[in-house]
């Protein structure tokens, strides 16, 4: 037996296993005077756990000798085998701006890290930039990069027998990858996010990505030139960060910070602000903290605080993909999660947040404003937030909001008081009917036409929607299909950023509805539902739908519809046949193999336990 201090303490059973305080005390702190007494009685002899509890396994005994070899290769000396091992999951990249500036984030940690009296150790995590690859063939990728990241940090992470992570990433699939990583292994994490862009500047407004994708279809509908579409391409992004608005980048982390995995202030911060690298320091050594209390994940990541981070995507407006990722994380953690808990929540939360893509102001206003936690503040004392959820830093939300007013400052507008909110209820909607029996996900504020039916215009690709859009195809009342685009039948499930905005600049945007078994970006707006499911390509009643054929979306009934006799669909199906895939080799035909349907967050590892 031996000890230390800032030790968590560990308990042997009846059967000499040792169970941490983690496996007796729910919420992971032993705050009871009793404590020990408490546990020596339930389990037996009481012992102190090492700092290393994890990487013991290469570090310690005559047989790791040519283990330690290889660790003092890379810096470790005799002192440094009794520390724990930290893994920086660095997301870099300069495929996009997004991950650009993460390098001196991930340094930092890692300074934070060996200052705590932990040994670091950096790896690379993949990205793929949405923004880039929006609109071609690469978007499929986008959300296989999520299940890629995952897989990733996990497999770096066990294989190295790390005792704790600090996923530093940026564009839209790095948070849930890693937060999806972080619940599966079960070993102390902590998240933190490259920071947002600072917006564009022209002509006296701001501009973001979204500015650019829209502006291409003002200038297809004559409302612009060329070269003013060029003035907003060249002044929408304007250096490191992901993108401005309350897309999905900004909603995931938003997200993170009020479940209780990022620290407080972090996920609005600049990515080229001097606070943003001063957070990844301090976020090394939070999570040095936590591993030296063994406060593991899914004591954070419970229904509770998975409940508070939905409640604040609902009040700052953010993404629909927040949808697919927190079913996904949850699932990872072992939460259960539905598609119709989000539907509960929406009803009760309002939208406080007036952010791009419908609003006006982007996330570093936001931050000025007061950040996440005026917003959680504001849910917290109106009944709306589980103020007794533990965060990464041991403390709980209550405790770290104490401070904070209960109301937002008089000399801004980025924030609503409470008694005046953007919208009553929050703005994402699941919708059924018989074209989406499993649910799909709907923005439903914002628009002037929540409700309408129309003549099907059916696409089998999001290519040949968009080439419609620009030649003026598209005209007010049409509800536009575009299936085969899922999780399976794309795969991977791209965005329609590019036929969404061009509709938004050719002026269509309250005037058609669009629905998908893909998804859409966070910077989406408009009468649009995704999510579809079941999705075309396994037999959905989407894949059905013929050009001209009545289809109804009803957003405050929460309805989509295809108004056809169920005798007529009967024909139809008999008469379907599933296409061949797409892909027969690598990645792809491998997700299109693995992965589950949208309205359990696209997993790939659904049924093998």
């Amino acid at each position: 037996m031996f000890l230390r201090r800032n030790c968590p303490l560990v308990c042997e059973n009846q059967k000499g296993e040792l169970l941490t305080k983690n496996d007796s005390i729910a919420n992971g702190s032993l705050l009871a005077a009793n404590a020990h007494s408490l546990l020596k009685s339930l389990y037996g002899t009481l012992l102190v756990m090492p700092d290393n509890i994890k990487s013991q396994v290469v570090t310690q005994g005559v047989q790791r000798s040519p283990n330690r070899a290889m660790l003092r290769a890379v810096g470790f000396r005799d002192e440094d085998f009794s520390k724990p091992i930290v893994g920086i999951a660095n997301g870099h990249s300069t495929i996009t701006p997004c991950n650009m500036g993460i390098e001196p984030l991930a340094k930092r940690a890692e300074a934070g890290a060996r200052a705590a009296g932990a040994m670091p150790q950096m790896f690379g995590t993949i990205t793929i930039s949405d923004g880039i690859s929006m609109g071609t063939e690469g978007m499929k990728y986008s959300l296989v990069s999520r299940d890629v990241i995952a897989d990733s940090i996990e497999t770096a992470c066990m294989g190295q027998s790390m005792d704790g992570v600090v996923a530093i990433g940026g564009c839209d699939k790095n948070m849930p990858g890693a937060m999806i990583a972080i619940a599966r292994m079960n070993i102390p994490g902590i998240f933190v996010y490259g920071g947002t862009i600072k917006p564009g500047h022209l002509d006296g407004r701001d501009l973001t990505v979204v500015s650019a994708f829209e502006a291409v279809g003002q200038q297809s509908a004559g409302k612009i030139t060329e070269e003013e579409l060029m003035a907003v391409e060249r002044h929408a992004c304007p250096g490191a960060g992901s993108c401005g608005g309350m897309f999905t980048a900004n909603t995931m982390s938003s997200a993170f910070e009020a479940m209780g995995m990022s620290l407080m202030y972090s996920s609005t911060m600049a990515a080229e602000d001097a606070e943003k690298a001063d957070s990844a320091e301090k976020s090394a050594t939070a999570l040095v903290q936590a591993i030296r209390n063994q406060l593991l994940p899914r004591q954070i990541i419970t229904r509770q605080s998975i409940e508070n981070a939905i409640s604040v995507i609902m009040a700052i407006g953010g993404s629909t993909n927040a949808v697919l990722h927190f079913l996904a994380i949850a699932h990872a953690a072992g939460v259960p999660l539905v598609l119709d808990d989000f539907e509960t929540i929406r009803a009760r939360v309002p939208v406080l947040c007036d952010l791009k893509p419908s609003g006006r102001y982007v996330a570093t206003d936001l931050h000025k404003a007061g950040g996440i936690p005026q917003v959680m503040k504001m849910l917290l004392v109106n009944g709306l937030l589980h103020g007794d959820c533990i965060t990464i830093t041991g403390q709980t939300v209550a405790e770290l909001l104490a401070d904070i007013p209960a109301e937002p400052r008089p000399d801004q507008d980025v924030i609503r008081p409470w008694g005046n909110p953007l919208y009553a209820t929050g703005h994402l909607a699941i919708l059924k009917g018989n074209l989406a029996t499993e649910g799909a996900v709907a923005k439903i504020t914002g628009v002037k036409n929540p409700q309408i039916t129309g003549p099907a215009r059916v696409f089998e690709s999001e290519e040949a929607c968009l080439d419609a859009v620009l030649a003026g195809k598209i005209h007010p009342g049409d509800v536009i299909v575009v299936r085969y685009e899922g999780p399976k039948g794309g795969p991977g499930m791209r965005e329609m950023l590019a036929p969404t905005s061009a509709i938004i600049g050719a002026g269509l945007g309250d005037a058609v509805g669009l629905i998908t078994d893909g998804r859409f970006s966070g910077g989406t707006y408009g009468m649009v539902v995704g999510h579809v499911a079941p999705e075309a390509f396994v037999g959905g009643t989407i894949a059905l739908v013929q050009e001209g054929d009545s289809i109804t979306i009803d957003a405050p009934a929460r309805l989509l519809q295809l108004n056809v006799p169920d005798e007529e669909l009967a024909k139809r199906r008999a008469a379907w046949q599933p296409p061949n895939p797409r892909y027969s080799r690598g990645v792809l035909a491998k997700y299109a193999k693995l992965v589950a349907s949208s309205s359990m967050g696209a997993v790939t590892d659904l049924g093998l336990d």
